[in-house]
């Protein structure tokens, strides 16, 4: 038996590392993606069987069991078989977090204890395998990342199965249909069906520009009256053309000499967004091909798609005569101005910038450069689409090196009697890194933006002629392809009103990860909630349904800033900011809050079962900037006030539009706005806030968003007090989480069976009171005399509450 084995996360890499290394490091056994699921939750609580609304939060963690499907009954053998004599294991599975949950977790699950090294790699061809073997680390040291991936798994098995649950009993009230939620899934409906709603509330408003024909010493050019406050009314526009009318003036004249450097490398989303808007490709298309060019047989020519940063190590500069070189054999690379020696950016507006990498598994895509010499031979046998994907990593390899694109910015404006005209050029002066993308132009040098100016001067007379009014009607927002929408999702901190937690939320890389994104998008489509319309992506009236139901159960289960916040406290883990159990605690404490909140709505009546009206839930949307913008200017220009609510009810403001614009019918009568409440990202915040401190939200703190903001900016800027729970967050070498045996979870079960009632599992009676015992004091809660049953933790009728109100566990 092999004393020595290495793991690979699939078939194809293990061939790859054979080719590479031969049996160099032992036999060379392939996994099949994930070997191990979790368990059931009613396999870990039996009563957990029969669905309720309670929270499915083990004691513990959830426990993993052999997977089934495809051939990993098979290969999951072969590895527990060689496990059994090998004294040191290879972990060389892909490079990202995911990678390392599905190599280590098989160690963890035979609780091997030998010697465990950790082989990285971001390009497949042999040269790189090689190396990576000879710089693999031990793999305690990625026990972060392997924490990290622990917290996401579990986090998100126990809100998607504890909510999923919750909204079927209490909102499918007399249908058979599950109401699925997901901890990114159900925001990324969401995402679509508000961009819906928008369009479909949409109210199309007439405005009125003014173009003219400006006579100067050295030509003729178009001069524009449009100004940021639009004219809604024609005899205005028709004002602004009589003043016009043979109007001679000095112009203001202001010339800049700017520059602009190239746009940043790709990470996977900016390439899905690309290929979907220039290709018409899904998300999912970007990612086969860009795998295929990754570890294609007899490819191998880019890195590790997956990307999730758009930098590179500042130890890649050396291999950027290499690449380029490479890349200006082929004929299409060839005619592109190269520099020399390249320019090389470091630092966060550069490329090469290693802070920018942190908590990443892997940097941008770039072309391999132990395969470039041998792109000749390969590009015959790529195929049209796989020829296009490396055309756009490659030219953004190439402009990335270039110089700065140069060009000079003339501005000349026109005081006609108040009516300010403008134009506008810009001409260049050096293509720079343009050169490397000769038939795209910027939307801003289009239209009027574009005109080539004759020459002018500050101060010279010119003369308007043919002053002409232009009619312009609004636009709705354009609805999501694939590349936008997961664009949408990377950027979610854009869906956050408030300030604080926008800027935290453009540190995070969004919702989901690059490697899940275009799953989540497809497995909405697979379940009708989502549907393609050519290019775009719309939802069905059930997706819309199922929106609608759950906003007005509760925003929180929909708000993707939320959810965003969630996957930055998973992310910190990575970086130890966040300990593994503290950020699942985190988000099962937003679970428990929404469960109990769709529970309060029952007791009350309810929110509509699926399938009924939306209606309602639109009217509460709140207004496009564009739209509130547009009320405030017909309120100046009409000299009136608009009405209450219109910042925060695309309804009210709707209607408002209507009635003042003109060729639109009256609206309705308006309501007054509600005072604001606390928003789910605000009460997320405090939560972590909290939860950092060990301290407890008081009740004043939670009567409106003006308290909570207060309290917040009182305890955000203390020191965090160390907790005395006990963690498994920082797994050491390749020990697992210990509640992660099967084994020592049955002997559990066995010993509080033969304890008799100390942990009953009948659920609390009805006048037992509900606790929130944190993961790791479950002695001292017994002690206290709180009990645990199918429903959660309670203390029993005639317990003191007062120790369990002093640690905030009420």
């Amino acid at each position: 038996m092999p004393a020595q084995i290495v793991i690979t996360e699939k078939t194809s890499q293990a061939k790859d590392v054979r080719a590479a290394v031969g049996s160099r490091y032992g036999d060379i056994l392939p996994a099949e993606g994930h070997l191990f699921d979790l368990l059931e939750p009613e396999d870990v609580v039996p009563e957990w069987k029969r669905w309720s609304a309670i929270l499915l939060r083990p004691e513990g963690l959830y426990d993993t069991r052999p997977a089934e499907g495809g051939n990993k009954a098979a290969k999951l053998k072969a590895i527990r078989e060689a496990l059994r004599t090998a004294k040191r294991v290879w972990l060389a599975t892909d490079c990202d977090r995911e990678g390392q949950l599905i190599g280590q977790e098989i160690l963890e699950h035979y609780k091997y204890s030998g010697e465990v090294l950790r082989v990285l790699f971001t390009a497949q061809d042999s040269q790189t395998i090689r190396d990576a073997f000879g710089r693999a680390k031990p793999n305690a040291e990625y026990a972060r990342l392997y924490a990290a991936a622990v917290a996401r798994r579990q986090a998100d098995q126990i809100y998607n199965l504890s909510l999923t649950r919750t909204a079927t009993v209490i909102l499918g009230r007399g249908t058979r249909r599950v109401i699925g939620v997901g901890r990114v899934k159900t925001p990324t409906l969401a995402i679509v069906c508000k961009r819906e709603l928008e369009i479909r509330n949409f109210v199309p408003l007439a405005y009125f520009e003014v173009v003219a024909t400006a006579k100067v010493e050295g030509g003729r050019f178009q001069m524009r009256h449009a100004p940021q406050d639009r004219i809604v009314r024609r005899e205005i526009a028709e004002e602004v053309v009589k003043a016009a009318e043979g109007f001679e003036g000095a112009l203001a004249v202001r010339v800049e000499d700017k520059r602009q450097g190239p746009p940043k490398l790709h990470d996977l989303p900016s390439l899905q967004k690309l290929c979907g808007s220039r290709f018409g490709w899904s998300a999912s298309k970007t990612l086969e091909v860009a795998q295929e060019l990754y570890d294609g047989q007899g490819k191998k020519i880019i890195t590790y798609p997956r990307a999730e940063v758009r930098y590179l190590p500042a130890s890649l500069i050396s291999d950027v005569p290499r690449i380029v070189a490479g890349l200006r054999v082929g004929q299409s690379f060839s005619t592109i101005p190269m520099p020399e020696p390249p320019v090389i950016r470091k630092g966060a507006s550069g490329n090469f910038y290693d802070k920018g990498l942190e908590g990443a598994s892997h940097h941008a895509v770039i072309p391999n450069v132990n395969a470039i010499e041998k792109l000749p031979e390969v590009w015959p046998r790529l195929s049209s689409d796989e020829k296009k994907l490396f055309d756009v990593i490659a030219r953004a390899y190439l402009a990335a090196l270039m110089p700065d694109f140069r060009y000079r910015q003339t501005t000349a404006t026109l005081d006609v009697r108040r009516f300010e005209f403008r134009a506008a050029g810009r001409q260049p002066i050096d293509l720079g890194w343009r050169a490397a993308f000769p038939e795209w132009q910027p939307a801003d040098e289009k239209g009027d933006e574009a005109q080539l100016l004759p020459p002018l001067r500050n101060g010279e007379t010119a003369q308007l002629q043919d002053p002409k009014i232009e009619d312009k009607e609004t636009r709705p927002p354009p609805r999501y392809n694939e590349g936008t929408l997961i664009e949408a999702m990377q950027n979610a901190w854009r869906f956050v009103e408030d300030e604080i937690l926008r800027d935290r939320l453009k540190e995070a890389k969004g919702i989901g990860t690059p490697a899940t994104r275009a799953e989540i998008i497809g497995g909405l489509k697979k379940q009708g909630f989502l549907i393609a319309q050519g290019k775009h992506i719309v939802p069905t009236e059930a997706g819309l349904s199922l929106f609608g139901v759950l906003k007005q159960a509760d925003p929180a289960l929909v708000d993707p800033g939320v959810t965003a916040q969630l996957e930055c406290l998973l992310d910190d883990v990575v970086v130890g900011k966040q300990e593994m159990v503290g950020a699942i605690d985190a988000v099962c404490d937003v679970a428990q809050r929404i469960i109990g909140k769709l529970m309060e709505g029952a007791a009350v009546g309810g929110p509509p079962l699926l399938g009924a009206s939306i209606d309602n839930g639109a009217a509460a949307y709140p207004p496009t900037p564009a739209m509130r913008r547009f009320a405030d200017s017909l309120a100046r220009q009409n000299g009136i006030k608009p009405p209450p609510g219109y910042k925060t009810s695309i309804s009210i403001c709707g209607a408002f539009l209507k009635q003042q614009a003109p060729k639109k019918a009256d609206g309705k009568a308006l309501g007054k706005a509600e005072p604001k409440s606390i928003s789910p990202a605000q009460f997320l915040y405090a939560t972590k806030i909290a939860l950092g401190k060990g301290v407890v939200i008081p009740d004043e703190a939670k009567a409106n968003s003006a308290a909570m903001a207060a309290w917040i900016g009182s305890n955000k800027g203390t020191k965090r007090r160390k907790s005395g729970r006990k963690t498994a967050s920082r797994p050491p070498g390749s020990t697992a989480p210990q509640s992660t045996a099967p084994r020592k979870l049955a002997r559990k079960r066995k010993a509080d069976a033969a304890a008799g009632a100390s942990m009953p599992t009948q659920p609390y009676p009805a006048a037992g009171t509900p606790l929130r015992i944190p993961y790791g004091n479950k002695d001292l809660a017994l002690k206290l005399g709180a009990r645990y049953g199918s429903t959660g933790w309670y203390a029993p009728p005639g317990v003191d509450l007062s120790a369990f109100g002093e640690r905030g566990w009420l």
